[in-house]
């Protein structure tokens, strides 16, 4: 974890939540407050002069909402959106927040989002240290009696089939079929590389050609991103989107 401190800013028009924010943020040793703002027009002038990394920002507000502002600021300055109504959480997603804090919360809670804040800007500025997996470039499989060596750039994507999985590789017609489960297998795949996005399917992300709607398209193969999925891969999208 980035051992830098993490500017940041309160934007709530509601007292009480805005010190109670507040208080949460002063107890977090990796976060540097600059400034509590009652509304988003005061959030704005103050950024145009000082930027931050990261702003606290509430939904529901009068004259700008936080989506509203959220999708004005900078493409460095991230956002952990506070709201008393949950049914924004998929829009937010779809503004790249990084976090969603449904009011009321505890510290416990602001504080899981922003370490989430705090590994999201330490892996941007290179300060991560590369976990064994993320190194890794092949898996020695098993399959028909064989121990099979699998490049891990050559994988479009893993079929859960019960007990088995099929291993669907490019310029490869037909799968390799291994006893294991997509659930053991996942824990031996790089994050950065791989994402899980169905109960059956795990799908290289550098080899998604297409997205429609919650489907992925794959070697003309369609795979669907389930409701369980689809909050952490719209944030992969998001953060991978250019803002045009």
């Amino acid at each position: 974890m980035s051992t830098q401190k993490i500017t940041c800013v309160i934007v709530d028009d509601e007292p009480m939540a805005l010190n109670l924010v507040e208080s949460y943020v002063e107890k977090t040793p990796f976060l540097n407050l600059k400034k509590k703002c009652s509304s988003a027009i005061e959030a704005m002038e103050f950024l145009k002069e000082q930027p931050v990394d990261l702003l606290f920002l509430d939904i529901q507000m009068p004259d700008l909402t936080g989506i509203e502002f959220s999708k004005m600021l900078p493409k460095n300055t991230r956002v952990i959106f506070t709201t008393a109504f949950d049914q924004y959480a998929l829009e937010g997603f779809k503004v790249e927040a990084l976090d969603y804090l449904l009011k009321p919360f505890d510290y416990a809670e602001f504080l899981a989002a922003a370490n989430k804040a705090s590994t999201w800007f330490s892996m941007v500025n290179g300060k991560v240290e590369t976990t064994l997996s993320e190194q890794k470039e092949f898996l020695f499989v098993k399959s028909e009696y064989k121990q099979l060596r699998i490049k891990l750039s050559d994988v479009l994507y893993f079929e859960g089939l019960k007990d088995y999985i099929k291993i669907w590789l490019k310029d490869n017609p037909k799968p390799i079929l291994t006893l294991m489960s997509l659930k053991s297998l996942q824990e031996e795949l790089p994050e950065s590389h791989f994402m899980r996005v169905h109960r059956s399917f795990i799908v290289s992300l550098k080899n998604i050609e297409v997205i429609e709607r919650s489907q992925i398209i794959i070697n003309n193969q369609r795979i669907t991103v389930s409701e369980q999925y689809k909050p952490k891969f719209l944030e992969f999208v998001a953060n991978n989107s250019l803002n045009l």
